[in-house]
């Protein structure tokens, strides 16, 4: 996740020039485990870990970091993902993977494409389709029901400094747990959706879950998500498109009953990251919500 847009992100600087004292060291023990790269360039959209480009293909080296109140960063799961739906064209084509230096280290085909900007009913329809494909062990359970949105929000803020003004916005009412569980990607933001033609695809597959799937349609309709990785949070109208198309309407009809909860727990995390504009775009779409909503 970016840091506040106009202001310099210092850990992204930071990462990046991490990433160009690592490269030589690992490259050299990747062409050791027999791995003919071509001339990496760093990819500078990474943002929780180290990423190169060498030719078609993209290493990822998993980054040492404290752990993300929300954002898993775990490769066993990435690995799996890729696995299952690499042939899929849904998610890169897994290659190989190893340890250096006590760190995970994962190899996948380049998907070649530009970053989403817009078109929000194909986002829906494509996640729409990720809905369907089938899990695999070892995914942890999501969040699933506002009392549970709650708790994962209040463990967030316990982290936070000065966090007095959100807890006074807490959502009321309760939505219980569905039964309807299926894999979700759990980090749907338009910084991980690749435009290839007419297709979609996710990469970063750190932190998929078996859950409820209204989780991914509340990250990708973001107002803070949106306004990091795309520079506008979306119209009423693209959110609309977005929810018209999308092709379970109970899990649209779950995502408006849990807004706003994710609206909380959104504003939150970015309180807990500093960045203190996205908060206030998801504050003023909480605030913006009749009391009445579920």
């Amino acid at each position: 996740m970016p840091g506040r847009r106009g202001d310099p992100d210092i850990g992204v600087l930071i990462l990046t020039l991490d990433t160009l004292q690592i490269q030589p060291a690992l490259f050299r023990h990747l062409a050791q485990q027999g791995w003919s790269l071509s001339e990496p360039v760093p990819l500078h959209g990474g943002r929780s870990n180290h990423v190169w480009r060498a030719g078609d293909v993209v290493v990822k080296l998993y980054r040492r970091q404290r752990a993300n109140p929300l954002f898993a960063n775990d490769p066993e799961r990435e690995r799996a993902a890729l696995l299952t739906l690499g042939g899929s064209g849904i998610a890169p084509r897994f290659l190989g993977h190893g340890r250096w230096q006590g760190r995970d280290w994962l190899i996948y085909r380049h998907v070649s494409g530009t970053p989403w900007r817009n078109g929000a009913a194909q986002v829906a329809r494509f996640l729409g389709v990720l809905h369907q494909q089938a899990g695999f062990s070892g995914l942890p359970a999501g969040c699933n029901g506002s009392q549970e949105l709650a708790a994962q929000t209040g463990a967030i803020l316990a982290e936070c400094a000065a966090p007095d003004d959100l807890y006074q916005v807490a959502p009321r009412g309760a939505v219980p747990p569905t039964r309807h569980l299926c894999l979700i990607h759990g980090d749907a933001v338009p910084g991980n959706l690749v435009v290839r033609e007419t297709r979609l695809a996710l990469i970063d597959w750190q932190c998929p879950q078996r859950g409820d799937p209204a989780e991914d349609l509340a990250l990708f309709l973001s107002p803070a998500m949106q306004f990091l990785y795309r520079g506008a949070v979306l119209s009423p109208d693209e959110e609309t498109e977005f929810t018209s198309a999308y092709p379970v309407r109970e899990v649209v009809a779950r995502y408006h009953a849990l807004k706003p909860w994710f609206h909380w727990r959104m504003a939150a995390y970015c309180q807990w990251r500093g960045d203190l504009e996205a908060r206030d775009l998801e504050m003023a779409a909480l605030q913006s919500m009749s009391p009445s909503s579920p």
